[in-house]
């Protein structure tokens, strides 16, 4: 599968930006605080589950799995786990640094001490908001997934919303923090695909 160039207009880092501004200014506040009041409804039970597959491990693992059982058989299947396995760890690593250099405080500190904005260059899980590291995760481990598999691409990236969502239902993260995550792991993907993964990985299907 060829993926689409990086200036195309959903991921155009003019509207990103913008999207993302916009959050900030006029719709993190609200959206966070409608729901909070859900915070004890069992939808939010649900999205709970749906938020563990944000979790890095379970594709670090996988991915490196992968790797070790295919890299004598498939070049397909090798390729395709490393290209999991690096996605996750380099956008995790980006989002890491991101988070201790803006340091935004989570939705958490506005909720319960009013405290809302940045507090740059403090590390601490309170501080840790923008970009969000669930949504990095699941939208580089879906795009990596999409490409190796790319008869269940929608699939994944509807599972990778859905997982990047649920840090916003779940008021873990303002959806300003979820966007920066999601187009953050969205581009890792495609970068390390185009620059290193590209030339060995044949594609059934395309």
């Amino acid at each position: 599968m060829t993926m689409k160039k990086t200036s195309s207009t959903i991921l155009n880092p003019v509207i990103t930006v913008t999207g993302i501004i916009t959050c900030y200014y006029w719709l993190d506040i609200l959206v966070i605080e409608w729901f909070y009041m859900f915070r004890e409804s069992m939808i939010t039970e649900i999205f709970r589950l749906i938020t563990r597959a944000g979790e890095s491990q379970w594709y670090l693992v996988g991915g490196l799995a992968g790797w070790i059982v295919f890299r004598n058989t498939s070049t397909h299947g090798s390729s395709g786990s490393l290209l999991l396995f690096s996605s996750v760890a380099a956008s995790g690593i980006t989002v890491n640094i991101l988070k201790a250099l803006l340091a935004r405080a989570r939705p958490k500190l506005y909720l319960e001490n009013g405290f809302y904005g940045f507090d740059f260059f403090h590390i601490g899980y309170e501080l840790n908001s923008f970009p969000s590291g669930h949504s990095a995760t699941a939208l580089s481990a879906a795009s990596a997934l999409a490409i190796l598999f790319p008869r269940y691409r929608l699939l994944f990236y509807i599972a990778g919303f859905l997982v990047a969502s649920s840090r916003v239902v779940l008021a873990e993260h303002y959806p300003g923090d979820v966007i920066a995550g999601s187009v953050l792991g969205y581009l890792t993907t495609v970068i390390l695909y185009n620059r290193f993964f590209r030339q060995k990985m044949i594609v059934p299907g395309t």
